[in-house]
């Protein structure tokens, strides 16, 4: 007997919508649409789509995300599998593949093209072009994912180059990665082939890529959340557009996904038609996932709602059944494979001492909230007893990248805007490379956060002013992932968020935030296991700075 949903079908190819009968098929596609006159009182539209995600930051297994994910609408999810690439090379991505045929949710992944993101860090594996033909050769693999070495893509670099060629010899789209990218520049990445990109810092930068021929994804994470001023791009240009939450904590994940940003964009007065195309019809068709769209002999992949200022589904049909129901979410949570690259041993404070220099101040890496972009500042040092201290009374305070895949000694510098005033935060989910990466108060606060992370082989870890472990979440799947559920996941994960702000932290989301300070391709100032990073000229700096004879030594942008 077929099974059958009725109400109002929103049909995102003709744009129409009308009352109507969908009857499904015993293998799941949709065989039948029929009019109905008095449909049920509730909406059907495709489900969701996460068009640009890596799953690693949600902390959660390919199943386990399914399964979070699914109760709010979504299902399906573009997955670039880089994190995990950087820890375990390809047979990180293979395992991501693997564990993801444990649920029915559609997964497209991407080949990671850059791996690592820069030759400036140390990662733990490296993907090189016949990995990359390997993988883009799959079914599985549906593109060549994020490509950030933009500067490599202008100049033309050989490497590089390849990759691209790659995916265009087997028609596979290139997603980009680019902030800031304009004029000659971009146009010149653009004709490279690559298609798409997420990391628009302006909206005029992005209207010009879509003029360009790009298509922007609109971005929702637990990081970079500031998506809204996007938004009349959706009315301008819906065919160009798509969202994603690129990195998804768990606990965020549990209140929200794609129809947060779809809710968003109807109460901003975007028409939904709009919204379905970039929300759903948009990443099918780009990534040509196995995904239906509401048309006949296709999966029968929708969601029910009543209410398009929420967007919070009633049901969501994967292939022909209904897997959640008021909220709750039956995909399977699979069995998780747990493998690793973890060689870090523990060290003591005296690794973190910089002694002083007369005539001399100190790059700061500037947080902003919001946005992944930093900011160099200079500043006069604290110091005490001959070394260089973290100053909490000026919020400058010591961070620390330490290489867990080789010995070698910390690379430490100093960071302002993360606000801790006691205490210590450190973790292994530490982008692209995932060394680890620690920030506090003091030396031996942040030694101990660093060597209970060593200890769990890998996780996040929270340090009193008194230097007690207060709260951990072990991740001893490559020091990314747990084994666990979400709620389980989130619980352990929020206690870590909640004391990082009681220890005065005033950020939103403080270790994702962290995470992106060795991240070398994002602008402007970062730390790397190599030192610091500046991203503008693309080359290391020194943490100690010449003073400028001018008589003003107060902290200043330079």
């Amino acid at each position: 007997m077929k099974k059958s949903v009725s109400g109002t079908l929103f049909d995102p190819i003709r744009k129409i919508s009308y009352g109507a009968i969908v009857f499904i098929s015993k293998n799941g596609r949709i065989a039948e649409i029929i009019p109905d006159s008095n449909p049920d009182p509730v909406f059907i539209i495709p489900g969701f789509i996460d068009a640009h995600v890596h799953i690693e930051s949600s902390m959660l297994t390919p199943a386990a995300f399914a399964n979070a994910a699914s109760r709010h609408g979504t299902v399906a999810a573009v997955a670039d599998p880089h994190e995990i690439a950087n820890v375990l090379g390809i047979e990180g991505v293979r395992l991501m593949i693997r564990m993801a045929k444990q649920t029915p949710f559609v997964f497209g992944f991407g080949a990671p093209s850059c791996v690592p993101s820069t030759p400036f860090e140390t990662a733990g594996a490296e993907l090189d072009i016949e990995d990359i033909r390997t993988l883009l050769k799959k079914k599985e693999v549906t593109h060549l994912a994020e490509m950030m070495d933009f500067p490599g893509v202008i100049r033309g670099a050989p490497d590089v180059l390849e990759k691209l060629q790659a995916a265009r010899d087997l028609n596979k789209p290139i997603d980009g990665h680019a902030p800031g990218l304009g004029g000659k520049d971009l146009k010149k990445y653009i004709a490279a082939g690559i298609t798409t990109d997420h990391e628009s810092l302006s909206f005029a930068e992005a209207a010009e890529k879509i003029n360009c021929g790009m298509t922007i994804m609109l971005r929702h994470g637990s990081a970079a959340g500031h998506y809204e001023h996007l938004l009349p791009l959706i009315a301008r240009h819906p065919e160009s557009c798509m969202f994603c939450s690129d990195d998804k904590h768990p606990d965020d994940l549990l209140t929200g996904h794609i129809n947060t940003m779809a809710a968003t964009a109807y109460r901003k007065g975007i028409s939904i038609h709009s919204i379905i195309q970039a929300a759903c019809v948009n990443p099918v068709q780009h990534y040509n996932l196995p995904v239906g769209l509401l048309q006949l002999n296709d999966p029968a992949d929708f969601i029910l709602v009543d209410n398009f200022n929420t967007f919070r589904p009633l049901e969501v049909w994967i292939k022909g059944e209904c897997v959640v129901k008021n909220g709750i979410s039956s995909l399977p949570l699979g069995v998780p494979e747990i493998k690793n690259n973890f060689h870090a041993t523990p060290i003591s404070w005296k690794a973190l001492q910089i002694p002083a220099k007369t005539g001399y101040r100190i790059n700061v890496i500037k947080v902003n909230e919001g946005t992944l972009i930093t900011n160099r500042l200079v500043a006069e040092p604290k110091i005490k007893d001959g070394l260089i201290v973290s100053d909490i009374e000026k919020d400058i305070i010591k961070l620390v990248v330490y290489n867990r895949y080789h010995p070698a000694k910390p690379a430490v510098a100093f960071i302002t805007g993360l606000g801790i005033k006691r205490g210590a935060i450190a973790s292994s989910v530490t982008h692209d490379s995932h060394n680890i990466i620690a920030a506090g108060a003091s030396d031996i606060a942040i030694i101990t956060a660093i060597n209970e992370v060593i200890a769990h082989q890998g996780g996040l870890a929270v340090t009193s002013d008194n230097a007690k472990v207060i709260a951990v979440l072990p991740l001893p799947l490559a020091g990314l992932i747990s084994p666990e559920p979400v709620e389980a996941v989130a619980r352990q994960y929020s206690d870590c968020d909640r004391l990082a702000k009681i220890l005065g932290s005033p950020l939103k989301a403080p270790f994702m935030t962290l995470s992106f300070m060795a991240l070398p391709v994002i602008p402007e100032l970062k730390l790397t296991d190599k030192g610091l990073f500046n991203v503008k000229t693309f080359t290391h700096t020194d943490l100690l700075t010449k003073k400028k004879v001018t008589g003003n030594t107060k902290t200043s942008h330079d």
